[in-house]
């Protein structure tokens, strides 16, 4: 094992993730082989010292900010070896532009895929707007290496049985898109994606690739009400190809559907001209084609479902995606620009009910009386309602509010994270999800993998000294 980094200047770097959480560590190291990652958590777990694995801290849950003890950064652990092959820590985004280059895809696509690591992505059962089409990423991966906390290199398929003396909890997840809790898997590898790394570090993955589309057509829709918008969503989804299931002739069939709200639209609107004014909502929608984009029927279904169809941003041309990026960038670059104006920071959240509930949801996100945005992906019920407090009795509340919807959510068959995981900041929503009989079950897998709760300490359960916290 490589000497520790103790000096805290270079630590600082490896103390803050995307949530805004700070730690604190008291050495960093940078392994660069399972073998090395192998020897440092069996020291650790000799001497029950805390280890935080850190990759790209993209993390909106705290899950990469270390609570003491050791950082082990995967930044060395970043080649990628083969077309279908890559360590953990390399960058997401450069694997796919490998990949494309060959003309194959990896279909996983979280917003933050340029910054994050494929481990972590695993690690968390990423997902983003092409999950409609292509699901999360556990249906991509085939195989991976990982390292259990006390010191084992194994490498899972799902011919790979659980070790034994590891119980699996047996618990239904909500049947919506989720990424919160331990998988009730049967085999090691779907047990590995996304634990989060509570059981185990990811050093190497051979994924599942698919074709590379001849082509994408890119379209911005806008409608003057939420039924029109809402009834698009519904002949979108009707008969389009989705995990486990082959689109039926004649459907629009599109890989992703995201929405935007009333208060995006005004965001974009300061960036964009000539977004009409009497649009109160927006859909953003990709279509996979072979050659020829299928315009006429999406305009026609356009045009039936009353959306503002000759204000329809299509992107075929270089025109059509420079002004789409402009869209597209102009509501998260709004959402910062305001946090930074109101000094305080943004409550999001990460809710996913089934298809029945998707009009209550958006009810309950209408209904909250605070400045907000919402977007995302509601192909999947899947909306990021980013509540934007002013002031420190607004972000208490806004976080009061958080709660309440996040439990209607749950009482909708939902789920407490569709994407962004639990992390050290969703712990006791994640209790309030599953109930105490799981979370029991959930420890109980901990303690056999993890004897002295050393990897990852917090993230998906409260460590035993800190039990009451979630």
């Amino acid at each position: 094992m490589h000497p520790p980094i103790t000096d805290p200047a270079v630590i600082e770097g490896y103390l803050v993730d995307a949530s805004n959480t700070r730690g604190h560590a008291e050495a960093l190291f940078r392994p660069r082989s399972a073998e090395e990652v192998a020897e440092l958590l069996f020291q650790a777990q000799q001497r029950a010292i805390p280890v935080t694995v850190s990759a790209r801290r993209t993390s909106t849950t705290g899950a990469s900010v270390p609570q003491g003890g050791w950082v082990l950064s995967m930044e060395k652990l970043d080649r990628v070896l083969a077309i279908d092959q890559a360590e953990g820590g390399v960058l997401l985004g450069t694997y796919q532009a490998q990949v494309e280059r060959q003309g194959r895809l990896f279909p996983p696509d979280p917003t933050s895929r340029h910054e994050c690591s494929l481990g972590a992505a695993i690690a968390c059962n990423a997902s983003g707007a092409r999950n409609f089409r292509y699901g999360p990423t556990r249906p991509w991966v085939e195989e991976v290496e990982v390292v259990t906390p006390t010191g084992q290199i194994l490498v899972a398929t799902r011919d790979t049985p659980v070790p034994a003396g590891w119980p699996v909890p047996r618990w239904r997840e909500p049947a919506v898109k989720t990424a919160a809790g331990f998988a009730p898997a049967d085999n090691l590898l779907d047990l590995m994606v996304g634990q989060e790394g509570a059981l185990g570090v990811i050093t190497r993955a051979r994924l599942r690739l698919t074709a590379l589309p001849a082509g994408v057509l890119s379209l911005v829709a806008f409608f003057p009400d939420l039924e029109r918008l809402l009834s698009m969503v519904e002949r979108a989804r009707q008969g389009a190809a989705r995990p486990g299931r082959v689109a039926q002739a004649g459907a629009l069939s599109p890989r992703a559907i995201e929405y935007f709200d009333q208060h995006a639209l005004d965001m974009i609107r300061a960036r964009v001209p000539d977004i009409p004014a009497q649009a109160t909502g927006a859909l953003f929608l990709e279509v996979e084609h072979q050659g020829e984009a299928p315009l006429e029927a999406w305009w026609d279904a356009l045009s039936e479902q009353g959306a503002l169809v000759d204000h329809t941003i299509v992107a075929e041309e270089e025109t059509g995606r420079a002004r789409l990026q402009a869209v597209r960038h102009a509501v998260p670059a709004g959402v910062n620009e305001r946090v930074v104006h109101n000094g305080m920071p943004k409550v999001g959240t990460d809710f996913a009910v089934p298809d029945t509930a998707l009009a209550e949801m958006m009810a309950a996100y209408a209904a909250v009386d605070m400045d907000k945005v919402c977007f995302g992906h509601i192909g999947d019920n899947h909306l990021h309602l980013n509540l934007l407090p002013t002031s420190p009795a607004e972000l208490r509340r806004a976080r009061a509010i958080y709660r309440d919807l996040a439990l209607h959510a749950v009482s909708l068959g939902g789920t407490v994270s569709a994407e962004h995981g639990i992390g050290k900041l969703k712990r006791a929503l994640l209790a309030e999800m599953v109930g105490p009989d799981t979370l029991a079950a959930f420890r109980a897998l901990k303690a056999a993998v993890d004897p002295a709760w050393i990897l990852d300490r917090g993230n998906v359960l409260a460590p035993p000294d800190q039990v009451g916290s979630g």
